[in-house]
């Protein structure tokens, strides 16, 4: 299948690449009175663009938190530096994926610049009591957003009112994402002030990406409390969208991973397929035939682009209301 073409321009960001806070990339501002620790994510990994976008938007607006403080985080620059739009899954990380290096034993290993930018964000990333973290797609999908295992975070998924898929996940087991770092982790009774949110906003390169990305960044600074509803319109007239009529919960059951880079779907799957029948067979892993689990298995998020041993190509999820 060949790649979609990729319409959505980088980002001028040059002028707020310094940041305000000795961390090249990362803007900080407290309101001065009490308030939650707000922050947004963007550029976890360098062709995903739209979030760069909403945080430029952001900075150029001039928005501050109302209350409590706000942190806004261009992550991986050094593989936002390489992107091209004519191989832009080169760009995805330097030397391996930042978003799987979240644990103290790899950020405490410096093998790789991914361990140390995310060992320079540990500290934020740790007083920080609400977490958006803006992603986009490999392939062209509707969006989702990722909520882990916490019911508190289903329930901000729900009062945020977007995107209509959600997608309820233990994370992956080739290495822990920002979202479910530290205090995020935890289960409810153990930090229930906390919450965290991954969006997926849709293809990389698709314009679309960017308004979701907008979209997220209004409700998720209304609902934390940063900013009024009023605020945001006057500030980002435009960014909120209309709510989804319904949202669903995709309950993950597991994972199928590569053993090779010779991984193959047998249809175009795009995502959020539902496949009727238990022992359907979807691709081919290394001469295994890959078949769904049980009846009316939705597909999440299949893709090769970034196929290669111990790499998750497509997860199995049930659909219910949320």
């Amino acid at each position: 299948m060949s790649a979609p073409v990729f319409e959505l321009p980088p980002p001028d960001i040059s002028a707020w690449r310094a940041g305000n806070t000795g961390v090249e990339g990362v803007w900080r501002f407290d309101s001065g009175r009490p308030g939650r620790d707000v922050m947004i994510s963007a550029l976890v990994h360098g062709n995903e663009l739209c979030g760069a976008w909403a945080l430029k938007g952001l900075l150029d607006a001039g928005v501050r938190p109302a209350q409590g403080r706000l942190t806004l985080v261009f992550a991986n620059l050094a593989a936002f530096d390489r992107f091209d739009p004519a191989n832009h899954d080169a760009s995805r990380f330097v030397d391996e994926d930042l978003n799987r290096q979240w644990s103290v034993e790899r950020m405490g290993a410096a093998t790789s610049l991914e361990r140390r930018r995310a060992a320079e964000l540990r500290p934020l990333v740790e007083q920080a009591d609400w977490l958006l973290d803006i992603h986009s797609m490999h392939e062209r999908a509707a969006p989702l957003l990722l909520t882990g295992m916490q019911p508190r975070n289903q329930t901000l998924a729900r009062a945020m009112g977007n995107p209509e898929h959600i997608v309820v996940d233990a994370g992956h087991k080739d290495g822990v994402r920002m979202r479910d770092y530290g205090r995020f982790g935890l289960p409810d009774d153990q930090s229930p002030d906390t919450r965290s949110l991954l969006v997926e906003c849709g293809f990389h390169g698709d314009p679309s990406s960017r308004t979701v990305a907008h979209d997220m960044c209004a409700r998720f600074l209304v609902a934390s409390a940063a900013l009024s509803q009023a605020d945001v319109d006057q500030a980002l007239p435009g960014w909120t969208q209309a709510a989804a009529a319904r949202q669903w919960a995709l309950e993950v059951t597991g994972p199928v991973v590569a053993r090779s880079a010779g991984f193959r779907f047998n249809q175009p799957f795009q995502g959020l397929e539902c496949i009727a029948r238990a022992g359907t067979v979807i691709g081919d892993n290394d001469g295994e035939p890959v078949a769904t689990p049980y009846d009316n298995c939705v597909l999440v998020m299949p893709s090769v682009r970034q196929a290669r041993a111990g790499v998750t190509v497509v997860r199995y999820a049930r659909q219910r209301p949320l």
